[in-house]
């Protein structure tokens, strides 16, 4: 873990940053980016907050002090500095959080338990996002056409159903556009909003928080219910944080104090100025901010800048999975790879078209994004209540600050998480149930895959021979041995995998060398290759070989088994070794370990979990498959 700023490779060159930082402006910052195109809105026109002076000026101190508090000072000053070998996420934070308190059941639970929890409000987000993106980037048509209102909905829904539907192409061929079409974004925010602040430049006395105290003194607590909207300027905020391992923390850092920050406050501010010169402009004060001749122009220009937000969080959403399987957090799902250069990006079908179903029904559902805007910042604040909840374990234990030290960053944050939280809690029933029902029903199958692979490996560990006898008994009545190499994978190396003892059994023979594979995910991104295998030589032609994969690493055991083959440790001849895997038939114990309910769900999700052979890419014609019965 570092704690000093950082960047991939280590110092990098001038040009190298420019082209970091630019890239990050493009795929960081599309969520945070477009925030400002329904955040004033929402504000003023869904609580029913008068645009007068006292107001605008409270309002605009609180989003200043909303985007200084929780994305400057929290994520970017603080949390960004917990890097779990450069890497970011709550996955990451999770694995930092439970290595500290390493040695503690109860500790690890429950911090493991958050961090599940934090993952899977992801996914709700990963739909609300996009609905709430393109919906308030085309409802721009209301204002530059009236008459175009009744297409909005069908324009929004096509253009929805064409992002995911070139998920399965990839981003490569058009990702180099992300970030100078979100430069320009920015700029024409800034500018835009410049503009209505030289007209008005009294609205830049709303950084005196004093303007936001006193907001919440005169509405008291109709005025802390705003929080509620208010929040919405600092949604994608996280994003900086989960995105650190692709792009380093300086270009992130750079782009949000040099470009992102200063134009959406600027436009927020010119926003103000907008509403306090002409109170009509409540009904979509972003687009009234622009000249008559601009609108059809900035509609097109936000509709990019929200696809581009759109596709950030999908591709989130992708990553986040493969992270959760390679975990045990989720069955082995297919994914496909979309570009040859970038290891990174995946397109995972059933994650794709189950957020395109949901993205649908909620576009159908609420229609318009004031209506959506209900349901949208319950899931975000609530991830970032779990974010700080695990970085105050970390600073705590990794970074051994003091407990005073640590409790005032835990309280101070939490003050602000938590009023965040319960302003966002009074839109439960107005829509905010849907972000945390979906968060439930993900958190649900993650936790219930994960105790389902515990009891699993639980009830085949109590039936499993010792690996020292079985070999000891070898000497005392030799099998025959045949010619090549026979790899039994398993998840327990000190035992004898069932397809050995049922390969003995039936085929009575036993290969010249036996090699007992063992695949472990560390809690960190990614393995050195010079520690990715192990090998340990035991009698009679034994070998035990443990393979080591970071959550972010892609598991490949040809190419380790190629790479301990270049450096002679063990050599492999792939034309005369044999893969032996087991396939469990899962029946009920006769004292489930789960709840009914679960038991079912696991067996559910264990029959469609995709095929082992095909995750860790072993070629089909080199596996050989023995079917056994399990009772859990």
């Amino acid at each position: 873990m570092s704690h000093e700023p950082s960047a991939p490779g280590g110092a990098i060159s001038r040009k190298r940053l420019a082209a970091l930082t630019l890239a990050a402006t493009g795929i960081v910052y599309g969520d945070i980016g477009t925030s400002p195109l329904y955040t004033m809105k929402e504000v003023f026109g869904g609580h029913g907050i008068a645009p007068v002076e006292a107001n605008v000026l409270g309002i605009l101190s609180l989003v200043f002090w909303a985007l200084m508090l929780v994305v400057s000072l929290k994520y970017v000053v603080f949390i960004m500095r917990a890097d779990n070998r450069g890497e970011g996420g709550i996955m990451a934070l999770t694995a930092l959080a439970n290595r500290a308190v390493a040695g503690s059941k109860g500790k690890m639970w429950l911090l493991t338990v958050l961090g599940m929890f934090g993952a899977a409000l992801f996914y709700g987000d990963g739909v609300i996002t996009p609905a709430m993106s393109v919906l308030s980037a085309v409802e721009g048509l209301n204002i530059a056409a009236p008459g175009l209102e009744r297409f909005v909905l069908p324009i929004s829904l096509c253009v929805l159903l064409a992002l995911f539907w070139m998920q399965s192409r990839g981003t490569a061929s058009v990702g180099a556009l992300f970030g100078p079409v979100m430069v320009i974004w920015f700029l024409t925010l800034g500018l835009l909003g410049l503009l209505q602040v030289v007209e008005h430049p009294y609205v830049l006395k709303a950084v005196n928080p004093l303007y936001g105290v006193n907001f919440f003194i005169e509405h008291r607590w109709h005025g802390f219910l705003a929080l509620g909207s208010v929040v919405l300027a600092v949604t994608g905020g996280e994003a900086l944080y989960a995105d650190m391992g692709h792009f380093g923390r300086r270009p992130i850092k750079l782009a949000w104090f040099g470009l992102v920050l200063p134009c959406i406050y600027m436009n927020y501010l010119g926003q103000g100025a907008l509403l306090l010169s002409d109170p009509e402009a409540v009904r979509n004060p972003f687009y009234l901010l622009a000249p008559s001749w601009a609108l059809y122009p900035m509609v097109g220009l936000a509709t990019a800048a929200a696809i581009i937000a759109s596709q950030a969080v999908i591709s989130g959403a992708f990553s986040l999975t493969r992270q959760a399987t390679q975990l045990g957090y989720c069955p082995r799902i297919a994914y496909i790879h979309t570009s040859h250069k970038e290891i990174g990006q995946i397109y995972v079908p059933g994650v794709n078209w189950t957020l395109l179903l949901a993205v649908v029904a909620v576009v159908l559902g609420f229609r318009s994004s004031s209506n959506l805007a209900s349901a949208y910042g319950i899931a975000v604040t609530l991830t970032m209540l779990i974010d700080t909840l695990l970085a105050f374990v970390v600073v705590q234990h990794l970074w051994n600050w003091s407990i005073g030290k640590g409790l005032v960053f835990l309280v101070g944050f939490l003050i602000v998480d938590l009023a965040f939280v319960i302003a966002c809690a009074v839109k439960v029933v107005d829509g905010g149930w849907f972000p945390l029902a979906m968060g439930l029903a993900v958190f649900s199958l993650l936790a219930t895959w994960k105790r389902g692979r515990t009891l699993l490996k639980e009830r085949t560990d109590t039936e499993t021979m010792p690996l020292d006898i079985f070999i000891s008994s070898l000497f005392h009545s030799p099998p025959r041995r045949v010619e090549g190499t026979g790899i039994f994978m398993t998840s327990t190396p000190s035992g004898v995998p069932r397809p050995l003892l049922h390969n003995l059994l039936h085929n009575k023979v036993l290969h010249e060398r036996v090699v007992l594979l063992t695949v472990i995910t560390e809690d960190v991104p990614s393995v050195p290759d010079i520690d990715r295998v192990e090998i340990e030589e035991l009698d009679y032609g034994f070998y035990r070989m443990y393979v080591r994969y970071g959550f972010k690493d892609e598991p490949d055991i040809p190419a380790a088994m190629q790479a301990v083959t270049e450096d002679g440790r063990l050599p492999f001849h792939m034309m005369e070794t044999t893969f032996f895997l087991g396939r469990e038939k899962l029946v009920p114990h006769i004292k489930p370990g789960m709840a009914m309910w679960r038991e079912r769900l696991f067996f559910f999700m264990f029959r469609n979990a995709g095929s082992a052979a095909d995750f860790f890419k072993i070629p089909p014609n080199r596996v050989v498959e023995f079917g056994t019965q399990v009772e859990i």
